[in-house]
């Protein structure tokens, strides 16, 4: 037998993997690799090394898996390609024909029932004719269009699917299936002749902010009592983003620091765009800086002392703990509500962070921000707004403004808590989110607490803080 042969290849692999495991018992074992030493002799203190069975058994099973891996990834590959594409087309109903009809055949055959096996005979030969109906190739060109992957709630996602005859014979009639998040739109293709084009419109309405996956397009092909159904996919799954509704907050929404140089503080700088006062010149000092009339009336020089600014930087603190909302209905006004605030600060090219319990959110470009906002889940869990207000603190050390994003279960006093986070010189701002209230302002120390009722109100509680 030449040594090329499948079973010489498997007697080596099982040599490689006997002499492996023997090499890891020797190692576990201690004995008979050193130098000086004999299996079996006593050890340093007079005791015979042993091995653990559990050593022994883990290294075994170890051994086994790196020999039989190779052999169920073979197996499996096999499954996947051959055995389960067939295994598929059966439905529950098929199945439970094919069972019917062996246990009918079974029965008839133990007890001599020859209705049994007439029935058994029926089922089988169902069985069989369904297959007639699923055997063949179809050749459709699918094209899925959406006119637009990002919509906000409210508006419709308008979409067609184009399908072509692209093979020299015409095509029977014909299904189509169209998952659309957890529901199947489903479009009836005619009898198409070679290089017809069948185009079908449709829309997806968006009640509610989600991801929505659209697709993949897919033809099936049933027998009429649906006991077997091939299904073969024509297109990739397209991602539709319903966004959170926003509203457009004007130039003149006060909640937003506009001044083009900055925020002064109180901290003295040598060089900064922020003029502050005159000072006596010391060595070292840069030269550009000296106020040359003053020296000249002074008769010493002088230099020109500047407060250190710093750009405006939003920083957006929402809360997803839905304990601290009254209903579905407040926590996404609350997301509509920072989104809103998010999109006006990346129209103005401000710097922006949001945060979240769940971490922070990208905020590159609006649509990146609007992406994160859609993936927002909300969930009872231990952090409190307060909570996320001392993260937000560590995790933004630059901001320069702050808004508490809340639902209407936060209490002044957890609001209190949260301003005392922010570091001094940090305007902040708590938006507290209240279906049907008035729109208000009101004062709790430093922290400027704005009450929302509708989201077309924001505008209007951003002004009024900024009087």
């Amino acid at each position: 037998m030449s040594s090329s042969t499948p079973l010489n290849r498997a007697a080596d692999s099982f040599k490689r993997t006997a002499s492996a495991l023997g090499d890891k018992l020797r190692s576990l074992r201690g004995t008979g690799n050193e130098p000086g030493k004999r299996p079996g002799k006593p050890g340093k203190r007079g005791t015979t090394s042993k091995l653990h069975p559990a050593a022994v058994w883990s290294e075994a099973a170890g051994t086994a898996g790196d020999f039989l891996s190779p052999a169920w990834d073979r197996i499996r590959a096999v499954w996947l390609r051959f055995v389960w594409p067939v295994l598929a087309v059966v439905s529950l109903l098929g199945w439970v024909v094919l069972a019917a009809s062996i246990a009918l055949w079974w029965a008839g055959q133990a007890w001599g029932w020859q209705e049994a096996k007439s029935a058994s005979m029926v089922a089988f030969l169902l069985f069989l004719l369904a297959i007639g109906f699923i055997v063949g190739r179809s050749a459709y060109g699918v094209v899925l269009d959406l006119a637009r992957t990002r919509v906000a709630v409210g508006d419709d996602a308008v979409g067609s699917i184009a399908v072509s005859n692209v093979s020299t014979r015409p095509l029977l009639p014909a299904a189509l299936e169209l998952p659309v998040g957890s529901n199947t739109a489903v479009f009836h293709l005619p009898r198409m002749k070679p290089a017809q084009v069948h185009e079908d419109l449709f829309t997806i309405p968006t009640a509610r902010r989600a991801v929505i996956v659209v697709g993949p397009v897919r033809s099936v092909r049933a027998d009429p009592l649906h006991l077997l159904r091939r299904r073969v996919m024509w297109t990739e799954p397209v991602d539709l983003f319903v966004h959170p509704r926003t509203v457009s907050l004007g130039s003149s929404a006060a909640g937003f620091i506009r001044d083009l140089e900055g925020m002064p503080t109180t901290e003295l700088s040598s060089a900064d765009v922020s003029f502050h006062a005159l000072r006596d010149y010391v060595p070292g000092d840069d030269r550009r800086h000296i106020h040359w009339k003053t020296t000249a009336r002074t008769n010493k020089l002088m230099v020109r002392q500047f407060e250190e600014t710093r750009r405006a930087h939003l920083a957006i603190s929402l809360s997803i703990n839905t304990d601290e909302y009254d209903s579905e209905a407040e926590f996404e006004m609350a997301i509509s509500v920072a989104a809103s605030i998010g999109r006006q600060a990346i129209s103005e090219q401000r710097d922006l962070d949001v945060l979240t319990q769940k971490g922070p959110l990208r905020c590159e470009t609006g649509r990146n921000m609007l992406d994160d906002m859609t993936r927002v889940v909300g969930a009872p869990m231990r952090k409190t707004a307060v909570d996320l207000a001392r993260n937000l603190s560590d995790a933004v050390p630059n901001a320069s403004v702050v808004f508490f994003v809340v639902g209407s279960h936060v209490t002044a006093t957890q609001l209190r808590t949260c301003a005392a986070s922010v570091p001094p010189g940090v305007r902040s701002l708590a938006v507290r989110v209240q279906p049907g209230a008035a729109p208000s302002r009101a004062n709790i120390a430093d922290l400027t607490v704005l009450t929302v009722g509708d989201l077309d109100d924001l505008a209007i509680v951003l002004r009024k803080a900024a009087a």
